[in-house]
């Protein structure tokens, strides 16, 4: 088991801010890429990871996780943990996703058919939440 390389956190904001990238910074610190992220992470120079499981519970198949349903879920999502996204992605999320609600229809996925729409189940849908969620987080 190697050490754990020693990497000055502030001169590694100076460093960061000029503009270095990733693969300047580890040869700069002789460490590797990857510790360079760990440490920019460590340092708070990242940016959190969003988790998306809420607005998207299932496993999706390659095929389907750049699909529309899948992209404007992620989008609502971004939104509502805090991102700003571009407006015309963030409109075209919050269009798809009221005209789901408007019908009372809610999505679903599974692997061989992709995403269809489903009935809204009564007590609320998972689109419904993801919506909610995104608007509260623009009117904050």
């Amino acid at each position: 088991m190697g050490r754990k390389a020693l990497i000055d956190q502030d001169e590694l904001r100076r460093l960061a801010g000029r503009g270095l990238s990733t693969a300047e910074l580890a040869a700069h610190f002789g460490v590797s890429e990857s510790g360079i992220l760990q440490a920019k992470r460590a340092a708070g120079l990242s940016k959190p990871m969003l988790d998306h499981s809420r607005a998207i519970p299932w496993k999706l198949d390659r095929a389907h996780n750049q699909s529309g349903p899948a992209t404007n879920l992620r989008n609502l999502s971004s939104v509502a943990q805090g991102r700003a996204i571009p407006p015309e992605k963030l409109n075209t999320a919050l269009r798809w996703a009221g005209r789901l609600v408007a019908a009372g229809l809610d999505i679903a996925y599974d692997a061989g058919r992709g995403f269809h729409e489903v009935p809204a189940p009564e007590g609320g849908s998972l689109i419904e939440r993801v919506l909610a969620e995104a608007r509260k987080a623009i009117a904050d």
